[in-house]
């Protein structure tokens, strides 16, 4: 794996892990929805040594079952990669350290390195006067 790749994976911070879990899930979800119906019919004419396709204006065709099993298989896998990714970086994402627990050098705001007002010959430091 690319060191770039690493790198912007654990930078990412961890409210966007939980989005990015919700958005895993949910997709496995639709995908397993969208494409489930046909496994299903699959799943029942395994049993028997002929397997049929059905169609709503034609009469059902003759398919290979290993073929028909296989793409099933894959339905499966991909569904449940999207889940348990999606699952995994839920669990980053609570397990991690929230986006409040930042370092004192990285705080932006009064007192911090960033403000620029502090230093003593700023002129903006006395525009509230």
């Amino acid at each position: 794996m690319p060191k770039i790749f690493r790198i912007s994976i654990w930078v990412v911070s961890d409210t966007r892990f939980i989005i990015l879990g919700i958005g895993l899930i949910f997709s496995g979800i639709i995908f397993l929805s969208v494409f489930g119906n046909q496994s299903t019919e699959i799943s029942l004419q395994d049993e028997f040594s002929k397997c049929f396709e059905y169609h709503d204006d034609s009469p059902p065709t003759e398919i290979d079952c290993n073929a028909a099993s296989e793409n099933k298989m894959i339905i499966f896998t991909i569904t449940v990669l999207l889940i348990v990714c999606g699952i995994v970086s839920l669990l980053k994402g609570m397990k991690g350290r929230w986006d409040q627990n930042v370092k004192p050098e990285d705080m932006v705001g009064p007192g911090s390195s960033f403000d620029t007002r502090d230093e003593p010959d700023d002129p903006d430091q006395n525009d509230s006067k």
